[in-house]
């Protein structure tokens, strides 16, 4: 089951960027694109790790800053002809505010 936890207000995260929320597990990144949809993925690359959050974002994707992978945000998987998959994390925003689903034992720091 999760848990809806707001993390920031939409206007902290800038359009086409990203906010690092730190988990008791893991970094994950919660993205901005151009038409204020909000997305978030565990903050690592599936190819060598690379951190997504400095990453440029472009549509519903984001290009690693790394080795160029593109990661749908949606999906989490890299878009071929590269092949893995990173976590993805629901996400809603209401009254300008964003907040994410964490399962029991991701508690955001």
């Amino acid at each position: 089951m999760s848990n809806w936890i707001e993390i920031v207000a939409l206007a902290d995260i800038p359009k086409l960027g990203s906010r690092v929320i730190k988990t008791d597990t893991m970094d994950i990144a919660v993205f901005r694109n151009a038409h204020d949809q909000v997305f978030a993925v565990k903050d690592a690359c599936p190819h060598k790790g690379g951190p997504l959050s400095q990453g440029i974002v472009h549509g519903t994707s984001v290009t690693c800053p790394l080795h160029n992978w593109k990661i749908d945000l949606t999906t989490g998987e890299a878009l071929g002809p590269d092949e893995g998959c990173t976590n993805v994390f629901a996400t809603k925003v209401e009254n300008g505010k964003v907040f994410l689903a964490l399962k029991a034992g991701e508690v955001a720091a």
